[in-house]
């Protein structure tokens, strides 16, 4: 076993280790045919994403943050044969395929090198490049349709998993087109050295949950949004475990509107600071939060425990109670409706910080940055007109595997 340290029991606790997925051949399938499906609201020029990409990273190492790409565990993990079954098995598990198509896919992936079938795994394999097609499926595909689909919304890599204490939370990612990238971390987590023994907190099989949505306000305090992405079901899913497990004492579950512009609770609040956090006025007034507890000690995960839950309560005041501390300092995305409602847009509310007052941001959203910095966080700026076209910014891009304690 690794002895290095993982996991994270806040947002802001010095960042020391996070995983990236630098963007590759996957987001050069995306056409202004496909990009709606494949959740992009754009056609992002490729090499200069790769190039913010890089700026972002080198801002990290820079500080002495210990950067993991995920091409290159997953490269690792597929020398494994158990690994790679379950990876090969998982890409051809698709009913528009059918029994003929599926084997003569799993035969070419099956023959790849660990390089080659990772980056096949990560960009997907088109018609006119499985090696020996053949069956009625095969011949009604375009030659541009994807066997395997691409899996471009790989650079979030804040969605498919998620630390809370020492363990990790593979979670079950709820639009179509993301539901194999858990195939990936799961791979990762369970059969890369760097991780071995890690207990797995959560499972892609459960009800939807996806990490943009979980907050690490306080040790022993979560906050879980609950919207397009993550259902009720799995807010409370993860309460259960979390509490069974000792890892918390307190949910906030957050209803949050479900739309595009407010996918995750991350949109629209991160935290900056051990008291503090930027927050998209237009709901700071308005969001809720329902406060779940265990209630008499849970002994397992066992779904016919009941959780105690309260409130509503108005978000700040719930999340300041559970923290223990007299208020949570707030602020604002921009300085009027109109900025705010850009910047939020261009993810001026997803941050990342390295440490308590430190915290990487686009460039692009000035007013934003500003009042970060009059309210004493430095802002690392971030070119991000690229990458932002996914709809995420330096807190969807990472996943902490390894923040010190506050």
């Amino acid at each position: 076993m690794d002895p290095r340290p993982l996991g994270a029991t806040s947002e802001v606790g010095r960042l020391r280790t996070v995983l990236l997925h630098r963007p590759g051949a996957e987001l050069r399938r995306l056409t202004p045919r496909n990009n709606d499906q494949l959740l992009f609201d754009g056609v992002p020029w490729v090499a200069r994403a790769q190039e913010e990409h890089d700026a972002f990273a080198a801002e990290l190492t820079g500080r002495g943050v210990e950067v993991l790409y995920l091409d290159a565990l997953l490269t690792e993990v597929l020398t494994r044969p158990e690994a790679r079954e379950e990876l090969v098995a998982a890409a051809v598990d698709d009913p528009r395929l059918g029994a003929t198509l599926q084997r003569a896919a799993v035969t070419h992936l099956s023959g790849l090198a660990p390089r080659d079938l990772a980056t096949t795994l990560m960009a997907g394999l088109a018609h006119d490049e499985l090696r020996g097609g053949r069956g009625l499926a095969y011949r009604l595909m375009g030659r541009g349709d994807f066997v395997v689909p691409p899996l471009p919304n790989l650079l979030f890599t804040r969605d498919s998993s998620v630390w809370v204490g020492d363990q990790v939370a593979i979670t079950s990612l709820a639009m179509p087109a993301r539901h194999r990238e858990s195939t990936i971390t799961r791979a990762v987590a369970t059969h890369h050295p760097r991780f071995a023994g890690t207990g797995q907190l959560y499972d892609a099989s459960l009800e939807h949950l996806e990490g943009g949505d979980v907050l690490l306000l306080a040790p022993g305090v979560l906050a879980v949004g609950v919207g397009e992405r993550t259902t009720p079901g799995g807010a409370e899913r993860l309460a259960r475990r979390v509490f069974a497990r000792g890892l918390a004492h307190t949910v906030l579950v957050v209803p949050i509107a479900q739309e595009r512009a407010t996918m995750h609770l991350d949109t629209i609040a991160t935290m900056v600071d051990a008291d503090a956090m930027v927050m998209y006025p237009a709901v700071a007034d308005s969001l809720v939060a329902w406060t779940v507890t265990a209630g008499d000690e849970l002994p397992d995960d066992a779904d016919t425990v009941e959780l105690a839950v309260s409130g509503p309560q108005p978000f700040l005041v719930a999340a300041a109670a559970a923290m223990g501390i007299d208020r949570l300092r707030v602020i604002d995305t921009g300085l009027d409706p109109v900025t705010a409602e850009r910047e939020q847009w261009d993810d001026g509310n997803n941050t990342l910080a390295l440490a308590p007052r430190l915290a990487v941001a686009y460039e692009r959203n000035t007013v934003t940055n500003a009042a970060l910095e009059v309210a004493g966080i430095e802002v690392v700026r971030i070119p991000g007109s690229e990458l932002g076209s996914g709809r995420g910014g330096p807190r969807c891009m990472s996943c902490p595997v390894w923040r010190d304690p506050l």
